[in-house]
């Protein structure tokens, strides 16, 4: 039996997958438990891996083309494909130039992948018309990285997880969209039942039924209500006076900006009770993170 430590490509998890292949070709996948973010734990996507590459009942096993628009789809070698692929690439791009042609590419391809096609659109066929749902689904994520952080990066790791005792989930619903982190806060719940979960989202999810406190606002009101726990926060003392010196910019301009909000006002245009914002204000304020 060969076996090959790989990643779980549905999600930005990345979970750590091991691959075993049998001398008849069957595979089968596990969990890999050395894997730093996942430890061995699966979901069901990620159990499932397998049957994309061993179910060959309904899949394209080899090239298949047309020689016109209404003829039938024909087997033909990937030589023949390629070929002509690469035919009606370069008969478009002789005609009207590079930018007539354009990729659109899967989320769910790897870094190599990635680089291999942008080398091809961007350094060989010289256009810029190459586009993922990587980057539709990222869009927003990007540019609050760079405003808020200065990066697009993330800034923090899984482990911080079982170091904090304050969790605010505003908008996803981990249960369903990354369900091995959810295990591991779950776990860190039941361990730990003090610490306290806020979700912020207008429906009634699985993430938002564990909840110490479901802040279920109207759509679109999110700004509103992150500027009134601000304020809370702030006309409380719950903030980090040197953190905020030595690490950020534009907090006096913030902080006039919130101070306009009225608590009362912003719950009911969030619609929910203004107990409720005083309540998130309390959990995020008294949590260890603010000591």
């Amino acid at each position: 039996m060969e076996t090959y430590k790989s990643t779980c490509c549905y999600c930005g998890v990345g979970c750590g997958v091991v691959v075993r292949k049998t001398r008849d070709g069957t595979i089968s996948v596990a969990g890999d438990p050395d894997h730093p973010s996942s430890k061995g734990m699966f979901c069901s996507k990620g159990m499932n891996l397998h049957y994309t590459v061993m179910d060959t009942s309904d899949r394209l096993l080899y090239p298949q083309m047309r020689w016109n628009r209404r003829g039938d789809l024909q087997r033909v070698s990937w030589d023949t494909a390629l070929e002509r692929a690469a035919a009606v690439f370069k008969t478009f791009i002789e005609k009207y130039g590079p930018d007539s042609v354009g990729f659109y590419a899967s989320g769910q391809c790897l870094t190599e992948e990635y680089y291999v096609v942008n080398k091809l659109i961007k350094g060989f066929i010289r256009s810029n018309n190459i586009d993922t749902n990587s980057r539709l689904c990222m869009s927003s994520a990007v540019v609050g990285y760079k405003m808020a952080l200065g990066e697009d990066s993330v800034a923090c790791t899984y482990e911080d997880i079982e170091l904090a005792d304050c969790f605010l989930i505003a908008g996803p619903s981990p249960a369903w969209n990354h369900p091995i982190v959810f295990r591991r806060l779950e776990a860190h719940k039941a361990a730990n039942p003090r610490v306290k979960f806020i979700v912020v989202d207008p429906r009634r999810t699985d993430t938002a039924k564990m909840a110490d406190l479901h802040l279920q606002i109207k759509p679109d009101t999110d700004i509103v209500l992150m500027n009134a726990i601000a304020k809370g926060l702030i006309s409380r003392g719950y903030i980090d006076e040197n953190f905020i010196k030595n690490h950020t910019e534009g907090y006096d301009t913030y902080r006039v900006k919130v101070a306009d909000r009225d608590m009362r006002e912003a719950a009911k245009i969030c619609g929910i009770s203004l107990h409720d914002i005083h309540q998130a204000v309390e959990y995020i304020g008294k949590s260890k993170g603010f000591k």
